[in-house]
């Protein structure tokens, strides 16, 4: 265990937050709020944003910018999407600065370089988007037009966590246009497929998919679909959105299409996003009370070699050796990092590799080389074996297919242990509060009731899950009839 972080089972935020720190993944910035991202955490993170924007090509989508700033006037031309994130814009009225007549070392706003409109920084970008696509759309040939965006937004939130909910943050955000409800909903579906493989196949954190309640949709959206995990202290974390927007920022921005007949219509939309908050995914999934562990399909080192040697001679002797066995590593696409630093000792490093979560460790030393062994140890069971040096290609090869499908088939085990049923309102809450994970319960679908929840328990609606089975029960809370069980859990 390491002495840097507190553990887990003694105070879980601070645990996540130790982690995040001394792993240096990221750190808090001079902004309140807001978060500088350190290189080993970004690392991760362009891993992440490298395999989406892989696979959303693979969908046919294409990238494209668009501006941060958005005039308040087109910010307010969706009624809904605009009240949905009202509470937490910050709005430029100024563009200039002077020196203060009364102290020449500060700076004032000039009261004469009032913006005639103000600016929202983006929190999110439908509206600076849609009005650009009326420009882009005349006819069924402009269809489909499905574009995604890297860029950073702006919600100005209260309290904050590092990657969990910062008042800047990173993400995507893909907008698309098509010329049929079915060829929305089409998309819509397949880019919450996209991501579940992303986050279950490079993460390794299993995830429910399902439907938002009206009460949790996205702003301005007819539905939002999700995907929903759980971390180890059993709370649920929202990993992508998935929104079908029907046609109402159409009809907001007037786009307007002909089809093959002539006929003026609407078109209809999709929005889809990911965000940063997938490394606080990632970190609560799998990390323990010794730091930081990353799947290897996400790793930016997947292996580190460690020399242990005496004197310059013996440094010499052994890297002569690791040049080899690195070349052999890489020409399998292993990424491998020689950490022959001189100003730090072997155990040190051994320390700060498990800390920051490298999935593979090789010590090699000159008896290793006389005896034509290394020493390797895996970072999710922090186990070690000794092996020959020329079997170590095909065995990291496949002890790094092992950790990725040991740290998923882990995280399933954990979720179906914090899985449970509840058939009353006490039952509910005594799980609630002594097992916490997801709760399946019946629901009787009025907002009401999902607000009286919330309110009293701090629970929410997280899904309905999708092909979610049919069948007569009563609500936990009113007693009425449902048709469902929904699942419920604290989040974050």
């Amino acid at each position: 265990m390491s002495k840097s972080i507190t553990p887990q089972e003694q105070d879980y935020s601070k645990w996540y937050n130790d982690i995040v720190v001394e792993a240096d993944l990221a750190d808090h910035s001079a902004v309140r709020g807001c978060m500088v991202i350190k290189p080993h955490g970004y690392a991760i993170w362009e891993k992440m944003q490298q395999t989406l924007d892989r696979m959303f090509k693979e969908t046919g989508h294409v990238n494209a910018y668009f501006p941060l700033f958005i005039p308040k006037s087109l910010f307010e031309a969706e009624e809904k999407n605009a009240e949905g994130f009202a509470k937490e814009c910050a709005v430029v009225t100024h563009y200039r600065l002077k020196t203060d007549p009364l102290n020449k070392s500060k700076l004032i706003v000039d009261p004469e370089a009032k913006l005639e409109e103000e600016l929202i920084v983006r929190p999110t970008s439908e509206a600076i988007i849609w009005n650009t696509y009326k420009g882009w759309i005349q006819s069924y040939r402009d269809l489909p037009l499905l574009i995604n965006q890297w860029a950073n937004v702006v919600r100005w939130e209260m309290r904050t966590r590092l990657f969990l909910r910062t008042a800047e943050f990173l993400w995507q955000e893909g907008h698309t246009a098509h010329a049929t409800r079915e060829e929305a909903i089409a998309e819509t579906e397949q880019m919450l497929n996209v991501y579940a493989e992303f986050v279950e196949n490079y993460m390794a954190v299993p995830v429910l998919k399902g439907v938002k309640t009206p009460n949790e949709r996205f702003a301005g959206a007819d539905d939002t679909y999700c995907i929903e995990a759980l971390m180890q202290d059993g709370k649920a974390l929202q990993a992508g959105t998935s929104h079908f927007l029907g046609q109402n920022f159409a009809k907001a921005f007037d786009v307007k299409f002909a089809d093959k007949n002539g006929k003026l219509d609407y078109v209809w939309a999709t929005s889809w996003g990911v965000s940063t908050r997938l490394m606080g995914a990632l970190i609560m999934s799998h990390s323990d009370n010794h730091g930081l562990v990353i799947p290897p399909k996400l790793a930016p080192t997947q292996v580190v070699i460690v020399p242990i040697y005496k004197g310059e001679e013996g440094l010499k002797k052994v890297s002569e050796h690791v040049e080899k066995l690195k070349a052999d590593l890489q020409s399998k696409g292993i990424s491998v990092k020689y950490d022959n630093r001189d100003t730090q000792r072997p155990g040190f490093k051994f320390a700060e590799h498990e800390l920051k979560g490298t999935p593979v460790r090789i010590g090699i030393g000159e008896r290793d080389i006389d005896n034509g062994t290394i020493e390797v140890a895996r970072r999710d069971l922090l186990t070690k074996e000794v092996i020959k040096v020329e079997d170590a290609a095909n065995y990291i090869t496949d002890l790094l297919h092992s950790i990725q499908t040991n740290l998923f088939e882990k995280a399933i085990q954990r979720r179906e242990k914090m899985t449970s049923h509840a058939t009353s309102y006490e039952e509910f809450k005594r799980l609630l509060d002594e097992k916490g994970g997801f709760i399946y319960a019946h629901w009787d679908g009025t907002p009401e009731t999902e607000e009286k929840i919330k309110n009293e328990t701090k629970a929410t609606i997280r899904c309905i899950p999708l092909n979610n089975k049919q069948e007569n029960g009563t609500c936990i809370y009113s007693g009425k009839p449902s048709t469902q069980q929904v699942v419920f859990a604290r989040a974050y």
